[in-house]
């Protein structure tokens, strides 16, 4: 009887640790699957699901709990007993008792020999009946997710590998654009103002369409042509309508993009872009900015080892090399022709030298006509006119002019662009947004006096420029302004009209001495005094306009004579000569014309801009013009 309440006791205590634990695995799992992401969610979702493969066949056994193995044991010696079906692995049995049809179900012991021996002694049917054992596929299933995370590390890294080393096979590659057939959009009716430029691609396009007009006479394709100019002077405009005629291949790449910092990969692209050029052949192949590659080799660090002249050889070699390459025309675009290597601008690689200079006044009245065909313009708009106030404007510059008279336009919500916006578009382009107006005051009244001493001065000089305007409105940082509009233009600059330039530079200052006194004098004429220097020093120095002689004794470089003190000094001493003439000479204007002055300050005070026309009709009835010339200065 012992025996019996022992096994009782601990068949109770084991029923206990049994429930408990069922309860933590039905117990929900949602707080511990909130602490993990990724993969972990992956290896949570697997243990939950080996747990229910485990736990699955005791749910819902709760209830049926109750019959335990002290009740098997006594009903066993009752009698009550007919099958008993037990399942060593799980180490339960199920029990089938007389008159139910519903078998028992009880946990067993680990070790239950009073129970075999109570069955047998009772001659009750015995059944062993294990169940399946998902043990193998359990563990099978918590091993694949570590297995398929290192096989996604391990595929992840070997793609990795294979992308840098398929980067550092294509590093050495040409990155030229290439175009089988350019379609740029701009064809040679859309270029003006640069003629002969224009005429030699003409030339080369025909090249490339119809070779044999000029081997049938033995004439060569030329192998390269070079343009050179100033910044937006349409260079790499020029390159796209030849791209856009020609029909043919087309390779455009920048200079600064063959060059890296890894010695041998310039040459390596060079070697590259002329390789798929002659699978192409006949193309074009346009490098903008050759400058960045084709500088003179032997001035640079590293002398000729570093990288950039081991570029710059492969393409002297690839040009006009030992095998050749026919077929292929390279155009090649700077505005620093000076630094560039002799051999590359030879003959045989570049044949051809082209000048991109600024427009005339035609040519910017062509341009012009071009850029206004998308543009609605008031019929009163004279773009002759336009090109007259535009002297030194690149194509580019003309471009940006009707897109700000534009922009001004639509601002002011007309329906076409009139002359009032395009005259602010040229002052805009010029010098910068215009300020607010400044108030009547002495500040406003001496910068009227300053304003008008420039533009009376220019014009009782016989050879300045007319007077296109006078404005006390601010723009940029010029508190006021006047502008000249350029005659004829020859690019050739007279010894009295420099001279002329200096005195009317210098009249703003003399207005303010004669008509405030030398101890009222502002700053307002600082930028006047380094133009004047500048071009008192440029007659001196360079242009053999002084008593020193026909003597270049400096260049743009700065490498000249003025380094040797007694050469420095007679040229100091023949500039300051230059510029108190020409100030003399602008004091003694102001003077003899006071009365206009003061008569046309208080118009522009209240207008606040004088045109020209206007501004000289009002001094036509006052004086003759004055001769600009001067004496020469004598040397001490």
């Amino acid at each position: 009887m012992k025996d019996i309440c022992s096994l009782t006791s601990r068949q109770n205590q084991t029923q206990t640790t049994i429930q408990e634990k069922q309860r933590d695995l039905t117990r929900p799992q949602h707080s511990r699957q909130r602490r993990f992401k990724g993969w972990g969610k992956l290896i949570t979702s697997t243990l939950f699901l080996q747990l229910l493969l485990m736990a699955g066949p005791s749910w819902g056994q709760d209830k049926e709990e109750e019959y335990s193995y002290g009740q098997l044991l006594n009903d066993i010696d009752a009698g009550k007993v007919t099958l008993v079906e037990i399942d060593p692995r799980l180490q339960r049995a199920k029990v089938t008792l007389r008159g139910q049809e519903e078998p028992r179900e009880v946990r067993l012991l680990q070790q239950n020999p009073e129970l075999i021996n109570s069955l047998k002694a009772n001659d009750v049917k015995i059944d062993y009946n294990p169940s399946p054992d998902n043990s193998a596929m359990v563990r099978l299933m918590l091993q694949l997710p570590p297995i398929l995370l290192i096989l996604i590390i391990v595929i992840a890294v070997i793609r990795r590998s294979a992308s840098m080393s398929g980067q550092a096979m294509n590093f050495s590659k040409s990155r030229a654009r290439f175009q089988m057939e350019a379609k740029t959009g701009i064809s040679f009716g859309d270029v003006a103002g640069i003629d002969e430029a224009k005429e030699e691609l003409e030339e080369v396009v025909t090249f490339l369409k119809e070779p044999e007009k000029f081997t049938a006479i033995g004439a060569k394709i030329p192998k390269g042509v070079l343009l050179i100019g100033p910044p937006g002077t349409g260079k790499t405009l020029l390159a796209k309508a030849v791209a856009g005629e020609a029909g043919v291949p087309f390779f455009s790449i920048s200079g600064s993009e063959f060059v890296e910092m890894f010695v041998g990969v310039g040459a390596s692209r060079v070697r590259d872009l002329f390789k798929k050029a002659k699978e192409n052949a006949p193309c074009l192949i346009f490098i903008d900015e050759i400058d960045a590659v084709g500088r003179q080799r032997g001035v640079g660090y590293g002398g000729g080892n570093d990288e950039r002249e081991q570029t710059l050889n492969q393409l002297l070699t690839e040009m006009d090399g030992f095998e050749g390459n026919t077929g292929i025309i390279v155009i090649a675009a700077t505005n620093r022709p000076d630094v560039l290597d002799k051999a590359l601008m030879r003959p045989g690689r570049f044949d051809r030298q082209v000048n991109v200079d600024y427009p005339d006044i035609k040519g910017r009245q062509r341009i012009l006509e071009v850029h206004a065909k998308d543009k609605k313009m008031d019929t009163q708009v004279s773009l002759e006119m336009v090109a007259k106030r535009t002297t030194g404007f690149t194509g580019a510059d003309l471009s940006n002019l009707l897109n700000e008279a534009a922009i001004f336009t639509a601002r002011r919500r007309k329906e076409a662009i009139t002359m009032a916006e395009i005259n602010d578009a040229i002052d805009r382009v010029r010098v910068g947004m215009e300020g607010t107006p400044l108030l009547d005051g002495k500040n406003k009244r001496l910068i009227a006096y300053h304003e008008l001493g420039h533009a009376i001065v220019a014009t009782m000089l016989q050879d300045h420029d007319p007077v296109e305007k006078v404005t006390l409105i601010p723009r940029g940082q010029a508190l006021g302004l006047t502008w000249f509009l350029p005659g004829e233009e020859f690019g050739l600059e007279s010894r009295n009209y420099i001279l002329a330039k200096i005195s009317s530079t210098l009249g703003g200052r003399a207005a303010e001495e004669v008509i405030f006194g030398e101890d009222e004098v502002t700053n307002g004429a600082t930028r006047d005094i380094e133009m004047v220097t500048d071009y008192a020093r440029g007659m001196v120095t360079r242009f053999g306009m002084s008593e020193l002689g026909l003597l270049a004794l400096e260049d743009d470089n700065q490498d000249n004579y003025a380094a040797f003190d007694k050469m420095a000094a007679k040229i100091d001493n023949q500039i300051r000569c230059i510029v108190e003439k020409c100030h003399e000479q602008a004091k003694t204007i102001v003077r003899e014309n006071r009365v206009v002055m003061d008569h046309l300050v208080e118009i522009l005070i209240d207008k606040e801009t004088i045109e020209g026309e206007e501004f000289r009709q009002l001094l036509e009835e006052f004086k003759e013009p004055v001769d600009s010339g001067i004496e020469l200065c004598k040397s001490i």
